[in-house]
């Protein structure tokens, strides 16, 4: 036992032939990230030993609106600026530097309002030098996976925000709560609900923030179409037809192996289908029913399933039909149909940029589509910001930890129900509003 966890310390240090590839690789085998870090430090938080960093307000905003060129029935480009000085923005630490941390996390630093990444956190020490160097962050603020919590004695560091494997989010996040810190996790929030509720309970017990990434409730087309989701606007909303398909590529990857994703296209993709529905209608299912498909002899589709198609019944009465596959091209669109004459939706409506909003009215015999046109933002922007704002003035974030234990229950049914060849499963029955969510966020 001893070699093996000598083994394991060397793979996540980063040392000799191994990095973090070759980390992710060997725990898709079999080895439980949860086993290969060891029993968690017993960590004080630093407010405990007096480490806090500089009193952050929301007061101490800078805002600059300069005069606009443009006629009131003109389009304006965003001209202004409302920021925190940055020694007073929250410092986040990001944890994983895969594909989602440097293609998108780190990048959208640079449209923030309130927060500043301070830290990083990677089994690959050089990758990490070469990525702090990138974004100013010091050498003295690289950790890896075994010294992890030390983060607890970095006063600099406010957040941190969890871009590892799913199976991995438990534990960092246990680890983060236990070093003093609030804490950002990527989606799905991990791999069981029971999973979930012990995040939840350990930033509670620390007395920290908990908050799932569900950038998709922060950007602006998503939002307007759940405005008039919930205006009705277009009608009520009877049906939603929602997509979202991919065509996963190499089958030595970490979302192909159960014990790290905790399943295939419904965990990664199919969580937007589901988060997306609850989010427009403001409800919680009560019935699910699903089957999945997988193509036979597909390498890739070994441990998890390609493809799941599955139903949502609400309390209103309104159904969602949902698809999502690993095995198709690139589609990410939904469409809401209403009893007023009238559909409204997004395509694309689930990718980083791009998103376009749509919709059609008719009045008697003529219908009339149009296209809004709508200012994008920085995804990954505006959920830090939001989150930021949020420990700033001690708020519960929107998208809070309860957000993803639901959805975590709702993936458990749609399984359940296509082992069981379709069969309906029940859910709760929940009739109030927006329960799981806390503050929402501030509108520009």
């Amino acid at each position: 036992m001893n070699s093996i966890n000598q083994l394991l310390n060397n793979m996540l240090a980063g040392g000799g032939a191994f990095n973090r590839r070759a980390f992710l690789e060997n725990t898709g085998k079999g080895i439980l990230a949860t086993s290969i870090i060891g029993e968690l430090a017993s960590c004080a938080s630093s407010d405990a030993q007096g480490l806090a960093g500089p009193v952050k307000s929301l007061a101490d905003t800078i805002s600059v609106k300069p005069p606009t060129q443009h006629a009131p029935s003109e389009q304006h480009q965003e001209t202004g600026v409302t920021v925190l000085p940055h020694n007073k923005r929250i410092g986040y630490a990001i944890v994983g530097l895969g594909e989602l941390a440097l293609g998108q996390i780190l990048p959208a630093f640079s449209a923030s309002k309130y927060a500043k990444p301070v830290a990083l956190v990677s089994g690959d020490a050089e990758k990490a030098k070469k990525v702090a160097a990138q974004y100013g962050i010091p050498e003295k603020n690289i950790y890896n996976y075994q010294n992890f919590d030390d983060i607890r004695s970095n006063p600099e560091i406010d957040s941190v925000y969890i871009v590892l494997p799913n199976a991995m989010h438990e534990e960092f996040v246990v680890r983060a709560a236990k070093a003093g810190k609030h804490v950002l996790c990527e989606k799905p929030m991990t791999t069981s609900s029971k999973s979930a509720q012990i995040m939840i309970d350990a930033c509670k017990k620390a007395g920290k923030k908990l908050m799932v990434a569900y950038r998709i409730q922060y950007e602006p087309h998503n939002r307007m179409a759940m405005q008039w989701a919930r205006s009705k606007h277009f009608g009520n909303v009877k049906v939603i037809s929602s997509n979202n398909v991919q065509n996963i590529g190499n089958p030595a990857q970490w979302r192909l192996h159960k014990a790290l994703s905790g399943g295939g296209s419904l965990p990664d993709i199919g969580l937007y289908n589901i988060n997306t529905n609850r989010f427009l209608l403001g409800e919680e299912p009560h019935t699910v029913m699903a089957t999945t498909h997988t193509t036979p002899n597909d390498i890739r589709f070994k441990e998890v399933e390609e493809a799941v198609m599955f139903q949502m019944l609400f309390p209103s009465g309104a159904i969602a039909n949902n698809t999502c596959s690993y095995g198709a091209h690139n589609s990410k669109h939904y469409r809401c149909y209403a009893d007023n004459g009238g559909w409204f939706g997004l395509d694309p409506a689930f990718d980083y940029a791009g998103l376009q909003i749509e919709a059609s009215q008719a009045q008697g015999k003529i219908e009339t589509k149009m296209q809004p046109l709508i200012p994008e933002k920085k995804q990954f922007a505006l959920e830090m910001d939001h989150f930021a704002q949020c420990i700033i003035e001690n708020k519960v974030p929107y998208t809070p930890g309860e957000e993803g234990l639901q959805d975590q229950k709702i993936m458990e049914a749609i399984y359940e129900s296509a082992a069981n060849n379709g069969k309906p499963v029940k859910l709760e029955m929940i009739t109030t509003l927006d329960t799981f969510r806390g503050t929402p966020p501030k509108e520009d």
